[in-house]
């Protein structure tokens, strides 16, 4: 089968239509850490925006949290990013003040890219009825983008957020949110996670 141009839009694919469901939903804020406060920080008011929406319809928010021990948990990313990591005990491990985690917020603690790997994740969001997962954090095309594929294919609905996103460069953004529309998740924005929600 030949491979078909890239015609350079996400917004072609992003074809279906859903709204989240507050009563079996959570919201996943991906490493918003100070390590990553440069890409971040320009995300901040449509993450903060989207954190306010979710916690005005009652969908829990449980924020993760990337970090290493030691060099027994580098794994492959020690290797890929050649010892660039973020080390647990740092400030550049500490989530973001400006994103407001509240201390009933649930962190789960992660040593790769996928929120699921390691984390009990799965089976505390099965212990709670969960069935749909919002994606908010960064960065697009590592954990968040991992951490959304895995929850697709262990049975969670997905959406993934377009403007509480970020990542290195707007064209791996943009990669992301065309593979999340064409496979894995409904898109959303802030504007369309408040009208789903509220109808506003």
């Amino acid at each position: 089968m030949a491979m078909a141009s890239w015609r350079g839009s996400y917004k072609e694919y992003d074809i279906r239509k859903r709204n989240p469901n507050p009563k079996t939903s959570v919201l996943l804020v991906i490493d918003m850490q100070n390590y990553f406060s440069s890409i971040a920080k320009p995300i901040i008011p449509a993450i903060t925006t989207t954190i306010a929406l979710c916690r005005r319809a009652s969908i829990p928010v449980i924020f993760t949290r990337h970090s290493h021990k030691s060099p027994a948990d580098h794994a492959m990313l020690g290797e890929w990013w050649g010892g660039d990591l973020i080390l647990d005990g740092t400030t550049e491990a500490e989530l973001m003040s400006e994103i407001g985690r509240m201390p009933t917020d649930k962190v789960v603690e992660k040593t790769t890219y996928s929120a699921f790997r390691g984390t009990r994740l799965e089976e505390y969001l099965a212990e709670r009825s969960v069935e749909e997962v919002i994606v908010s954090g960064v960065m697009t095309n590592l954990c968040c983008e991992t951490t959304a594929r895995e929850a697709f294919v262990r049975g969670f609905r997905v959406f993934f957020s377009t403007d509480a996103t970020a990542t290195a460069t707007p064209e791996m953004h943009e990669a992301t949110l065309m593979n999340m529309a064409y496979g894995f998740a409904y898109l959303v924005d802030r504007d369309r996670l408040d009208k789903g929600l509220f109808g506003n």
